[in-house]
């Protein structure tokens, strides 16, 4: 574990692996879900939503050719992963996983250690910078290429602009053909009260919750061309998953454009 780690203190990471019926976390970790689930029961629903939102969305994606992908925020590894998604359809597909939660980091390090064409790196999405200058990312991922950059149910845990700003930094590294794919969570259809409880169940990880509006998110697609159905719920995004009060808006941008990445 990190010189920092302090498992009092729930992790977004580990509640979500919570949800999905994970072994991976600790009791601070459960309180703070226990507290989301005892305001919305089908939180354990919308988790299971929003990873099959993910799976299909990279299926999309490596139909489209994508290769290589940046899974930022990748949480615990739950199968199928990324790579093994990809690999369905490019056996030679290259993935590089980003978190930066240490209990993260060993189980993706332990169970990937033996492949070449993946690497497991510790950033802080927030340090976008520090993601794309690592030595694992430039050696795996080739940004003169069509690549799929995943940021799924994360970003409702950076505050303010902050997710423009992140998107903003690969926006200007992904050439025309690039994929974004983004799930975030939503205020669409809460109450206050409702919205309150949750932003108190969250209040006590990094960096707490912040649901946006539907508008909100799909401004996060500037200079991305949505595929069909656009941002919709998770449950909706060519899925028919049971649908959730608490709402995950999710969509896929192409990249488009003419001028040269930076």
């Amino acid at each position: 574990m990190s010189e920092g780690f302090d498992s009092d203190v729930p992790s977004p990471a580990r509640m979500y692996d919570y949800y999905l019926g994970g072994q991976d976390n600790f009791a601070a970790d459960r309180e703070a879900a226990e507290a989301v689930i005892a305001s919305h029961p089908d939180q354990r629903q919308l988790a299971r939503n929003n990873r099959a939102f993910l799976v299909r969305a990279v299926e999309h994606l490596a139909a489209a050719g994508i290769t290589q992908f940046v899974d930022i925020g990748t949480g615990i590894p739950t199968a199928p992963t990324v790579h093994e998604v990809a690999r369905r359809t490019h056996p030679d597909a290259r993935v590089v996983y980003v978190d930066d939660d240490p209990v993260v980091l060993a189980h993706a390090r332990a169970l990937l250690a033996e492949d070449r064409a993946v690497a497991v790196v510790e950033a802080d999405m927030h340090d976008p910078d520090a993601i794309t200058s690592h030595p694992d990312v430039e050696r795996l991922i080739d940004f003169d290429e069509p690549v799929g950059v995943l940021l799924v149910a994360v970003l409702h845990f950076s505050p303010g602009d902050e997710p423009r700003r992140i998107l903003e930094h690969f926006r200007r590294r992904m050439v025309p053909g690039s994929f974004l794919v983004l799930s975030a969570g939503s205020s669409e259809g809460l109450t206050d009260p409702e919205l309150t409880e949750i932003h108190e169940a969250y209040a006590r990880t990094p960096r707490g919750g912040h649901l946006r509006s539907r508008e909100e998110i799909t401004a996060l697609f500037d200079g991305f061309e949505l595929a069909d159905p656009g941002v919709v719920d998770v449950s909706r995004w060519r899925g028919f998953e049971r649908p959730t009060r608490i709402s995950i808006l999710a969509g896929v941008g192409r990249r488009v454009g003419s001028e040269p990445p930076t």
